[in-house]
């Protein structure tokens, strides 16, 4: 599905943090915001999973304001993974990730098996099979993160969400976690503060500062010693993944200015 944020403003307590931002995802793209801390990639986000809404502007999801659709069937189309989400029970991973079939069912009619399976699969996807019985709070931070993708994934949703999805992760599921968003074949809109991650996942990148989109395009447009240095306030070496082609950088603070 298509997503596009069409001149979207975003104000809390009156202070705006998103102002007038326009920008598309194609339907099946990964896109990548990126930009210093409190640039507004969050807020951003929570507008296409309502938790926030905005002051103005919309979002669209394949051509439909999302304010126009239920709450229930906006979350059959857009699964999320929150920064802040908790568990304040401490349910069995498995349990957790079961959640993700919510939008999917009723009370009357409960979980069936094939929703049994779908979460299965969510599970090993996430490399989280083996915790299934654990209490989700007895994990570690990199565990929970990992069940919390999983139960995303179990949403089969048109269009993933994920705020800083690689927070707690060690370097092999930062990887695996990415890649296997983008192998889900469907529209990924991530915020992301690893360039490198960025540049190898995403199919373009959106770079917010001061709450304003202020460049676009896809990684080699984007991952530029001038984009770096300009709105990143630092410096950084640009280099050619040799197996990807992807720009990657290696940052250095003494060049900059």
């Amino acid at each position: 599905m298509r997503v596009d944020y069409a001149g979207v403003t975003v104000e809390l307590d009156g202070t705006p943090i998103v102002q007038a931002v326009t920008l598309t995802a194609a339907p099946g793209q990964f896109i990548g915001i990126i930009g210093p801390n409190g640039s507004g990639k969050s807020t951003l986000l929570r507008c296409l999973y309502r938790a926030l809404s905005p002051a103005s502007g919309r979002v669209l999801v394949d051509g439909t304001d999302i304010t126009a659709i239920s709450m229930r069937e906006n979350a059959r189309q857009v699964a999320a993974l929150a920064q802040d989400t908790s568990t304040p029970f401490d349910f069995t991973a498995a349990e957790v990730v079961a959640t993700g079939r919510l939008p999917h069912t009723t009370l009357l009619r409960g979980t069936r098996r094939r929703d049994d399976e779908i979460c299965a699969a969510a599970m090993a996807t996430a490399d989280t099979a083996h915790l299934a019985d654990r209490g989700f709070l007895s994990l570690s931070g990199g565990e929970r993160q990992r069940v919390l993708i999983a139960r995303a994934l179990a949403q089969q949703p048109q269009v993933l969400v994920l705020d800083e999805p690689t927070n707690h992760l060690d370097v092999q599921h930062q990887y695996t976690v990415l890649a296997a968003a983008r192998g889900l074949g469907i529209t990924v809109v991530a915020a992301l503060h690893d360039l490198n991650l960025a540049a190898q996942h995403c199919d373009r990148l959106f770079v917010l500062h001061g709450g304003r989109l202020v460049c676009s395009g896809d990684p080699h447009e984007v991952i530029t010693t001038e984009v770096i240095g300009r709105w990143f306030s630092i410096g950084g070496h640009i280099f050619t993944h040799p197996r990807l082609g992807v720009p990657q950088v290696i940052f250095d603070d003494k060049d900059y200015r």
